[in-house]
């Protein structure tokens, strides 16, 4: 009985989450109590073992580390440089989305977007062309690298977590390309794309002034968050670590501490950077990882996995392609945090029972749910930043509107990661 009613409880939780999206954390902390207090987690339970405070030290960490990079305006210096050698300006837009993608891969893709969106509103007025396709372009390449990498996004986090990735398994394992390859080739793919959409846009060649580096230090925390995970990675090899965690926590604490003594900014100034950490996402996670924690326990998430099993009916193919097609229909609706926290130990039994390495459909769940944010542009945060950006410029993008890159976008990257994973892994 209690299985059924903490079922329930996840039901209403992910109903409440899709009407009433900005009281997210609320939500699923409200929900975590209410499985706690009927029982179906024990206090010590949800804080030692659902809570997983590796992901959120590692989130936290690098959210810091992400805002000080944007403030040390190296971006900002590389999109210039890109624009200045590019041979002309369409082309200067597709490396600028490129370079946002890159970063994006360790930046989180918020941050990316923002740090992103003035260079491409100041680009567009002066070649005067509309931004709405360029800005709806940053978020989707942020939101597609994001995947790339253990610290690129909260669902690459959790998939580790699961898995027992390291940080270098996202480049190989067993032997193996792994899901970093898969994506890169959804790039090059949403890269043609852009191009055949862009360079008739904007044919000349155009030049601006590179914006003056504040400060190589925050460049540095970032390229010592990325080796010291990629050393974690190779000297534990288990997964994300507490020394993974305690390590990125460290140097985001060593950047704060930087842009308070060192650069000697106000303390209005440091409140404000700490405070404009997503702490909100961070709660969310907290609540998704109690509650589906629970629902893990009750035994319900194997059943679902014995459901699928019955109607793919031991077919490989088809598995697969369920996976991602209804990922990318659930994400572009819905926040993919909570589904591929539920869905990772369904993917994972799914593929043990057809005698497969869980690979290949926990990629295609990753990929799937992923990917699919891009396809509204309610999908994924940096999509809502970006709408809400031209918003405030005075060009709105409507649903339609956001479809017309969204969509393709989507199925074109899909596709491309899909079929390498595919190859590679079945």
């Amino acid at each position: 009985m209690l299985s059924w009613i903490t079922l329930a409880i996840v039901c209403v939780m992910y109903a409440a989450v899709i009407i009433f999206p900005r009281k997210k954390a609320y939500i699923t902390i409200s929900a975590a109590v209410l499985v706690v207090l009927l029982g179906a987690a024990s206090p010590l339970e949800a804080l030692t073992r659902h809570i997983n405070w590796n992901i959120l030290l590692i989130y936290i960490g690098s959210l810091a580390i992400a805002e000080l990079f944007i403030y040390s305006r190296v971006p900002s210096r590389i999109a210039d440089g890109i624009i200045n050698v590019s041979p002309n300006a369409g082309t200067a837009i597709v490396f600028i989305l490129v370079i946002t993608g890159l970063i994006s891969a360790f930046v989180e893709n918020v941050a990316t977007v923002l740090v992103m969106a003035p260079i491409a509103l100041a680009f567009s007025k002066k070649i005067n062309m509309n931004p709405s396709f360029f800005m709806a372009g940053l978020a989707v390449m942020a939101n597609l690298q994001g995947t790339a990498t253990l610290v690129g996004d909260p669902p690459s986090m959790i998939f580790a977590s699961y898995a027992n990735y390291g940080f270098n398994d996202f480049f190989f394992i067993d032997g193996r390309p792994s899901i970093f390859f898969a994506i890169q080739t959804g790039m090059l793919a949403g890269a043609v794309f852009f191009y055949a959409i862009f360079l008739k846009r904007g044919r000349q060649k155009i030049s601006v002034d590179s914006e003056n580096i504040v400060s190589p230090v925050p460049s540095a925390l970032l390229i010592l968050m990325i080796a010291g995970l990629a050393a974690c990675s190779f000297i534990f090899s288990s997964g994300v670590t507490l020394a993974a965690g305690l390590l990125v926590l460290a140097l985001g604490v060593a950047g704060v501490l930087w842009y308070a003594f060192v650069r000697r900014e106000s303390g209005a100034a440091v409140k404000k950077l700490l405070l404009g950490l997503d702490w909100e996402t961070i709660l969310f996670l907290i609540g998704i990882f109690v509650v589906i924690g629970a629902l893990s326990d009750t035994g319900l998430l194997y059943d679902f996995a014995g459901f699928l099993s019955g109607i793919v009916n031991g077919d490989l193919l088809a598995g697969f392609v369920v996976i991602i097609a209804v990922s990318v229909i659930i994400s572009g609706f819905i926040d993919n945090v909570p589904y591929i926290i539920a869905m990772l130990p369904v993917s994972k039994t799914l593929a043990l029972g057809m005698g497969i390495a869980p690979e290949l459909y926990m990629f295609a769940l990753l990929v799937g749910s992923c990917l699919g944010g891009n396809l509204t542009p309610f999908g994924a945060s940096a999509n809502i930043v970006a709408v809400g950006i031209l918003k405030k410029e005075g060009i709105p993008l409507n649903f339609t509107g956001w479809l017309k890159i969204g969509g393709p976008f989507t199925l074109i990257t899909t596709a491309a990661a899909s079929i390498l994973l595919w190859f590679i892994w079945r």
